[in-house]
This record gives C-alpha cells, sequence and structure tokens, in this order.
C-alpha cells in the first residue's frame, strides 16, 4: 500500500524541495499543509505545473496531519511548539520527521543549542510517548531540492528513538535522491541540528550556497 506523507508548513522554503523530491518518486502520495489550505493549495498546483502531472494536494496542516502516515514538520524553529502543540492529537499514533534548526536570528551562523537539548527532544517532549519522532533532513540545501537531478550528493543523517521509524526516515532520504543514515538516538539530533549554522557559515565564507555533508567509509 502507498503511504501517505504530509509536509506540515511545507509552504516555505525546505518544504516544497523535499514534497517535489518524493512526489516525484513516485512512491507516496504527498500532501502539502499549511495554516492556509488556500496556500497550500497554490504551492501544490506550481509543484504539480513543474512536475507536468497531478501528484500533490494542498490541505490545512489539521487536515493533512489526519491523513497521512508520516508527518514531517519543516517550519521554522520559532513555530515548531505552537504547531506541534495544535497538532498533537492528531499526530499520536503516528511518525513525525522533525526537519525543524534551532536557529537564533540574527546569527544564524552560530551553534545554538534548545533549551531541551534539541529541536527533535523538544518535539517529543511535546507530543508525548504516542508519536515516534524522527529528526532528519536539516542538512540539505533547499537549493539543491530545487534543482532537477535524480541524485543530490548529500547524506541525511537520521537520529531517533524506534528502528521503525528512522527505517522510514531512511526511505524517504532514498526516494529524494540522497543517502540516509542512521546516526543514533534522537539525542544525537543535538549535532546534527547544529550542523546547518555550520554549513550557513561555510555558504557565507565561500560565497556558495549549497554546502552539505557526506559520510566516508560505509
Amino acid at each position: 500500500m502507498t503511504k501517505t506523507v504530509a509536509v506540515l508548513g511545507g509552504t516555505g522554503n525546505e518544504g516544497p524541495g523535499l514534497a517535489r523530491q518524493w512526489a516525484k518518486s513516485g512512491r507516496y502520495h504527498i500532501i502539502i499543509g499549511s495554516r492556509q489550505a488556500e496556500k497550500a493549495e497554490r504551492v501544490a498546483a506550481e509543484l504539480n505545473e513543474k512536475l507536468g502531472q497531478d501528484l500533490l494536494q494542498g490541505m490545512t496542516n489539521e487536515d493533512a496531519a489526519q491523513a497521512a502516515d508520516i508527518c514531517v514538520l519543516t517550519v521554522p524553529y520559532s513555530a515548531q511548539g505552537a504547531t506541534l502543540t495544535q497538532l498533537r492529537d492528531l499526530l499520536q499514533g503516528k511518525i513525525l520527521i522533525d526537519v525543524t534548526v534551532p536557529l537564533k536570528p540574527p546569527k544564524v551562523s552560530h551553534v545554538h543549542v534548545p533549551p531541551g537539548g534539541s529541536a527533535g527532544q523538544e518535539a517529543q517532549a511535546i507530543l508525548g510517548e504516542g508519536v515516534r519522532v524522527v529528526s532528519a533532513f536539516q542538512n540539505i540545501s533547499a537549493t539543491h531540492l530545487s534543482e532537477d537531478h535524480d541524485h543530490i550528493d548529500c547524506d541525511v543523517l537520521v537520529c531517533g528513538d524506534d528502528k521503525e521509524a528512522k527505517a522510514e526516515a531512511i526511505a524517504l532520504a532514498e526516494a529524494a535522491g540522497m543517502r540516509g543514515i542512521d546516526a543514533g538516538p534522537l539525542q544525537n539530533g543535538v549535532v546534527v541540528e547544529g550542523l546547518t549554522a555550520v554549513l550557513i557559515g561555510i555558504n557565507i565564507r565561500h560565497k556558495v550556497k549549497g554546502a552539505g555533508i557526506k559520510i566516508t567509509g560505509i
């Protein structure tokens, strides 16, 4: 059975790119979620036009979360807590892949460790044991996700406390043209999330847009 993936807060920078890659793979049903249904529908329509097929739907975050088997959160850190609190009941029994990075403007190239240890751990604390939270996809540039390539030369580090949930995230990485790597428990996400700030600094200093990571020796 084809699983349904909802990209919650999927109208920003990272969400549409991930949704596009997964829709293009043909392995999943993809829903774009937003606070406003009209905005989600518009972004889904734009992606469908680029793909030349009607592969994506747009819905409110609530309807998307309810319809999905797997949810992917792609909101700014400032919106993470409120979004998850609102969707908490609808996410019970599901897998949530959290792409949130705890950046602290204006110094977004400086690593910021949030009070809960990592954004992923904070998500798990909000949602409770009924939701299997995985932290992944923080280190992939939106620039790469918007390009029309079947392979993206970046690895995806996947952190979580549930093996099945991590396997689903790794499968999503592969469907998006990347290699997913099990990077250990959810608490390890503090390092993976922090790498995003490091990569932003590398982009700035080297005047590039898509610095990423690759794991050698595997």
